[in-house]
Parts: structure tokens; sequence; C-alpha cells
């Protein structure tokens, strides 16, 4: 009997999602607070930020999660000016907690916009955070520290990460700031691939396609970089504006992706290519860096648009993290 081509094809191969293609080469995890958007997606891990969280506490579902933290802080000796922010530490921490029990892998949980300049600020409140999570019963190797990449940052993360709490370095725009996290032995580094190209796109009036996308190219040298000198800390690709820049990132160490285009990439089924791979990156050509201070200061000075998305970064971090306090100062109301 003979057999012809079609024949030789897998119906279901033809069929398989672009999301479930990527997850063969990347590691995928939702940028996302949503308990149901992660059941729907089954990521590896899943991220947060003050935004997200605002978003799900001021869902109807979620209210029960509100309503434990300030009932069990309520229970503490807390002046009324101390309460808005201890209950918003165990929010954090509640969600994230229900979070690993839908994934799993980890939960990126964020400390406050506000201290991204203040090394032992931050050291302690991820001390706190980790300290909250091991109380319920969460081991410290399923929890993220989610630090801006400031240098300030930088050097906590390398405190932290030195007493066995893994960090997650957030919005990072710039080799200077990799290259510091690399040195700084971090876990993991966010490269914000969406806003990058958002700058470029306002300041050149271009529209860029997928593989010139600068925020893309970013990532590129950053995990060639990463790869073909050794270095131990993740990449975790994030921000995203379209399928086409996580499609030219497949292959990268991790992707956090939002539920719109994690839908996206469920309903794609044309074929994903990897892009990124260690063999691919021991021929790129790049010198090795070494920074200390100063230069780290001037590298990132010198670029502008890192200059000006980390700081933008900030203030709507720490706006949305002041909304969500007013949002739980409502409540006590």
């Amino acid at each position: 009997m003979s057999t012809t081509v079609e024949n030789l094809k897998d119906p279901k191969q033809a069929r398989t999602s672009q999301l479930e293609q990527l997850k063969k080469f990347t590691v995928v995890v939702a940028d996302t607070g949503d308990f149901a958007t992660l059941k729907q997606y089954a990521p590896r891990d899943a991220t947060t930020n003050p935004s997200l969280i605002l978003k799900a506490a001021e869902m109807q579902e979620y209210q029960w999660l509100m309503d434990k933290a300030i009932a069990d802080n309520k229970k503490s000796n807390a002046s009324a000016g101390e309460l808005p922010g201890l209950i918003m530490d165990d929010l954090l921490v509640l969600f994230g907690m229900e979070i690993l029990k839908i994934v799993p892998g980890r939960v990126s949980t964020e400390t406050d916009a506000n201290r991204s300049f203040d090394t032992e600020g931050l050291v302690a409140k991820a001390k706190k955070f980790i300290g909250l999570y091991e109380k319920n019963g969460i081991g410290r190797e399923r929890v993220l520290i989610k630090i801006a990449s400031t240098w300030e940052g930088i050097r906590a993360a390398e405190m932290l990460q030195r007493e066995g709490i893994n960090c997650n370095l957030t919005l990072l725009f710039s080799f200077a700031q990799a290259v510091a996290c690399a040195e700084a032995k971090v876990k993991l580094i966010s490269p914000f691939v969406g806003r990058i190209m958002d700058w470029y796109k306002k300041s050149t009036g271009k529209d860029f396609a997928p593989a010139e996308d600068p925020g893309v190219k970013s990532v590129h040298e950053i995990y060639a970089y990463y790869k073909k000198f050794g270095y131990g800390t993740e990449i975790m690709g994030a921000s995203f504006r379209n399928v086409g820049e996580i499609l030219e990132l497949a292959g990268c160490d991790l992707l956090t992706i939002s539920p719109h285009l994690l839908g996206e990439l469920t309903a794609g089924t044309a074929p994903v290519v990897r892009k990124l791979s260690p063999e691919m990156a021991r021929d790129y050509k790049i010198e090795r860096v070494s920074l200390d201070e100063k230069k780290f200061r001037w590298m990132y000075n010198e670029n502008a648009m890192a200059v000006e998305k980390t700081a933008e970064g900030l203030r709507l971090f720490n706006a949305d993290a002041m909304k969500l306090a007013q949002h739980i100062a409502d409540k006590l109301k």
C-alpha cells in the first residue's frame, strides 16, 4: 500500500498552538494576578506588580483576600498610620500564596518602588516578604523578590542572594544594568522589551518589524553575553506589545506574557522557530565588560532611553502602590 506525504503528516502537530510550541524552547510565565488566567494557560511561574495587584484587588472575586489581610492586621497593635502599609504587604503575599497553589514554579513579589534607591530598605522589605511566606509554609525557593534595577537595587539583590533569597531585577532597560546584575549573581532579570520599543517609536516616529525591534535586539544582546561568558543569571523577557516580539525571543530562558497575548498565542498555529540558543551565543561578537559603580553610572547615564524609562517605571509603580494603599484605607473606613 502506498503512503503519500499527506498521510505522513501528523494532524495534531498541525494544530499545535504557538503557545505550546513556545513552551518547548522557553519557560512561559504569566504576567497577571488573576487566578482564572493562570488556570487557563498553565504557565510554570507567575509575576505580579503593584499595578496588577491593584487591578485584581478591585475585582469582587478577590475581595476575600482583602478582607483577610484587613482582619489579620486589625488584631495587631499597629497605629492607624501603619495599618495600610502592613495590610498591603500581607495582601501581596496572600496573592502570591494563592498563585502558588496554581502554578508549579515561582511567584515574583515586588518591593516598594519608593525604596528603589535605599539598599538597606530593600533588603529589609525582601526579608519581611520571605518571612511572611515562610510563616505560611512557602519555601523561599518558590519566591522571587522583585527589585528595580537601580545601582542600589542591584546591591540589595547581591546581599539577598548570598542569604538564599532569590531576586528578580525588574525595570531593566540597558546593557549596563544587565551586566551589573550578572556580576552580582542575581537569580533573574526582566528586560522590558515593549517599553524599550515604545521609547524608540516615540523618539523616531518609526514602526519596527519584530526582528528589528530595539527591545528584542536588546534581549538578544543580553542573552548572547550571558551565555557566551557563562553567567548563571536567568533572562526573562517582559513587557511585550505584540506576539511578534515574543516569537523573536523564542528560546530565551523565560518570557512573562500578559493574558491578552497568551490568548493570541493559543489561537495561533503557525510554526514557532527557536531564535535564541546557547550555541548561537558562542559566535556572538561581543567583549566582556566589568563595571564598578562609577562605570555603571556613566554607561547607564549615556543611555537616555534607559534613564527615562526606569524613572518613568518607578513613578508608575509607585502611583499604583499609592492607589492600592488608598483602596485599603477606604476599606478600613
